[in-house]
């Protein structure tokens, strides 16, 4: 199975009402740091805002459907605990929003899908290509989530 075919095989439904943003920081304190400065997600912010390279992936959630991605591109079972990630910063303790770190091993695997293999999937294509700008810089990548 491919990727296209892999993102098929979940019948297209999408948690919704839940936003999820990826971004990528230098390391947690300065992701921490920048929701203090943000309102309403990194994808959010105005042309005065401070820059964040960020993408908006509504109802694609770190620990399900992101970590089917990371499993069928490592060749391996999905896990609940494929993808480590730490709750750093929380606004709101029932809505959030949240903010989550994700591992390196996660931003490492993410960096590894080539454009060819994802052909008309910028879903992926988007994940892929934050991941690799992240990897290259040294920095992490982060999940912002709100309800």
């Amino acid at each position: 199975m491919d990727l296209r075919a892999m993102s098929y095989a979940r019948g297209g439904v999408l948690a919704m009402g839940v936003l999820y943003d990826y971004f990528r920081a230098a390391d947690d304190a300065a992701a921490v740091r920048l929701m203090d400065e943000l309102d309403g997600g990194p994808v959010a912010v105005s042309g005065d805002g401070p820059a964040v390279d960020a993408i908006d992936l509504k109802g694609i959630d770190p620990a399900v459907v992101l970590g089917q991605l990371v499993s069928f591109v490592r060749g391996a079972d999905w896990r609940v605990d494929t993808i480590v990630s730490g709750l750093l910063w929380s606004g709101d303790e029932q809505e959030g929003p949240r903010l989550v770190s994700i591992d390196c091993a996660t931003r490492d695997t993410l960096a590894s899908i080539d454009d060819a293999q994802v052909p008309g999937l910028p879903v992926i294509e988007q994940i892929a290509a934050l991941a690799r700008r992240a990897r290259d810089a040294g920095e992490n990548l982060y999940c912002w989530c709100c309800l």
